[in-house]
């Protein structure tokens, strides 16, 4: 007997099924968005910039993917979803190419940080063009059936880019190329050009695969028809969205509830590849690379599917402030780190360890009261993206001046910062807004 759940994992007649694509596609959309934002600090923090330029730079590259609902609707213009998909994931390997090559001219900086500016707007426009294949190709049923495929493929591409490729290249620097790994600087080069290759062969195979396995993608029923309408329809969701009851407190709990973890989010692994005459403890990119993105990825998962059940035995508003507090708290575990220093690798794995379940368990309350408090309305999703926007852009903000503030601070009164940063969180979880029942289904 044939379940329900085997109709729906099998593809329609001629058509290749979603688990061809869907793993692999949402796999290459992490791919890029953390080799920007999160890997590339790494790398600018091994060719010896400071900590301010380091987290300054990276964070600049979030920008896109803060604004992609102001460039959705025009994308959904032309042509199909699938052939953005492919064009953009193409136009990525090549702009990796094209870093690893400028790597070595002399004044390479301004290029490389032009290419990434590139690579980060190509890389919203895929993420708008396969959210579009995947709404549009699978019915409801479906796409709930492979949500957790979706999920759990995205967060492989954390575990290869900030574990697997961040561990490479020290092994890279150390071993193949005989570098010293306890020196930043130009030497670093050799090692991170090789990484970028191997991100764009990686992009490149992904895009041969999709011309063969993914379907085009339909038309959704409110694409815009012409570039008046496409404006139309974006004038009218923001004017719709500031028409929402208290859409200043939810503005205010979408840009706040991060915050500290914005302020942590680059200073942590600087924090632990720093030598420990500077306050750091001192690990090596391979270390690094196993701490965040194996075991810390793997707590992250561990406490937003806890976090999850939690959420739904208790209810998001009853819940809400626990969850703050989950984000928030375990903070102090870097704090402690940065006043003893352990030397003990299991000491420190421990402490990320902490920290990182419990962002992951506090985390799934930001996401549900986007989907149920501010989200519902005319433009569910387009609201939906204004809210992860404005989350996007406080990591940005705080990104861009988190370095500046631990070099005046020093990691410990930095630290100290980052626990007070978590009062505004604390507040907007106060006085958060619900004017919808959790179990409300919302309009599209």
């Amino acid at each position: 007997m044939i379940t329900q759940t085997e109709v729906h994992l099998r593809a329609a007649p001629g058509k290749p099924s979603p688990l061809f694509w869907v793993p692999t596609t949402y796999f290459t959309m992490a791919l890029t968005y953390m080799t920007l934002t999160s890997v590339t600090a790494i790398m600018f923090k091994n060719l010896g910039m400071d900590n301010g330029q380091a987290a300054e730079y990276a964070s600049y590259l979030i920008l896109a993917y803060t604004i992609k609902p102001l460039f959705a609707s025009f994308v959904e213009m032309y042509k199909t979803k699938k052939f953005f998909v492919i064009c953009t994931e193409l136009a990525i390997a090549a702009g990796f190419v094209g870093v690893a090559l400028v790597m070595s001219l002399p004044s390479y900086m301004m290029i490389m940080m032009l290419l990434f500016w590139l690579i980060s707007f190509l890389g919203a426009t895929q993420d708008i063009a396969a959210d579009g294949v995947y709404v549009t190709s699978l019915d409801g049923k479906t796409q709930s059936l492979y949500c957790g495929i979706q999920s759990l493929s995205w967060n492989i591409g954390p575990i290869v880019a900030a574990g697997g490729l961040v561990y490479l290249s020290g092994k890279l620097h150390t071993d193949f190329f005989h570098h010293d790994p306890k020196v930043f600087g130009a030497e670093w080069m050799d090692s991170w050009r090789i990484i970028f290759l191997i991100v764009a062969g990686i992009t490149a195979l992904m895009a041969f695969w999709h011309m063969r396995t993914m379907p085009d993608g339909a038309k959704a029923e409110n694409t815009p028809a012409s570039i008046g309408d496409a404006v139309y329809i974006l004038r009218d969701s923001f004017v719709t969205f500031f028409q929402k009851r208290d859409v200043w407190l939810m503005v205010a709990f979408a840009f706040l509830f991060r915050l500290s973890i914005g302020f942590l989010e680059k200073i942590g692994p600087f924090f632990m590849v720093d030598p420990v005459a500077k306050g750091g403890l001192g690990l090596s990119n391979e270390s690094l690379g196993l701490i965040y993105g194996t075991y810390g990825l793997v707590a992250v998962l561990l406490g937003s599917l806890l976090g999850g059940v939690f959420v739904a035995k208790r209810g998001l508003k009853p819940s809400l402030f626990l969850l703050c507090c989950a984000v928030n708290i375990p903070n102090a575990t870097f704090l402690l780190m940065s006043i003893f220093q352990p030397e003990s690798q299991l000491l420190i794995t421990a402490g990320v360890a902490i920290e990182k379940f419990f962002f992951g368990f506090g985390s799934v309350g930001f996401m549900i009261y986007l989907m149920q408090q501010l989200a519902p309305g005319k433009y569910t999703t387009t609201h939906y993206a204004f809210g992860t926007g404005l989350m996007g852009l406080c990591m940005m903000v705080t990104g861009v001046i988190s370095g500046h503030l631990q070099q005046l601070l020093g990691y410990t009164n930095y630290f100290v910062f980052v626990m007070l940063a978590t009062v505004p969180s604390f507040a907007v979880c106060w006085f958060a807004p619900f004017h919808h029942k959790e179990d409300q289904v919302t309009s599209a």
